[in-house]
């Protein structure tokens, strides 16, 4: 994935039932997880499927916001966030697994309507102005200009990533 890449209306639309089956696929994987298992963290100093899920639907909360305010600006710029503090504050360990994994894919559905109806010329802009280099998951240099696609493309890999970190476990 490059950051100034246009993609076809085909690839753009291929790249949606990817993520429609990324959600629709780990829902159940999710679901099928324990609580007690939930709880458990992945190694020492590392988080649980539950503040996993609960950074994911942070990032999903985040990224909402991020992917409308682009579809009205020039810029991508926008306020990151300390997601060890927020993993902290919100208390994802107490949160029932249930509810957080339907939290997860309900938040994430809605986003994949956004980018279905995000019009193309405004998902493919080139935009000069951005901090993606401090908020996407992948490298991208601070004067390379980027597009809104390729960071709707950056979150559904961020997302996928810590996916396979819970199901490694």
């Amino acid at each position: 994935m490059f950051a100034a890449g246009k993609s076809t209306v085909g690839e753009w639309k291929a790249f949606l039932g990817e993520f429609k089956d990324t959600l629709s696929d780990a829902t159940p994987r999710l679901l099928a997880i324990s609580e007690e298992q939930s709880e458990i963290p992945r190694a020492e100093d590392k988080w649980s499927a539950k503040q996993i899920v609960g950074h994911l639907i942070d990032s999903a909360g985040n990224n909402h916001q991020r992917f409308v305010r682009a579809q009205f600006t020039d810029d991508l710029i926008f306020a990151g966030y300390e997601q060890n503090e927020w993993v902290r504050v919100e208390h994802f360990q107490e949160e029932p697994w249930r509810d957080l994994v339907q939290f997860w894919q309900l938040y994430n559905q809605h986003i994949l309507h956004i980018m279905k109806h995000a019009p193309e010329d405004t998902r493919t802009k080139l935009r000069q102005r951005h901090n993606l280099h401090q908020l996407a998951s992948e490298q991208i240099k601070e004067d390379e200009p980027v597009t809104l696609e390729f960071f709707m493309r950056d979150y559904v890999d961020h997302m996928k990533k810590h996916l396979s970190q819970i199901f490694q476990t």
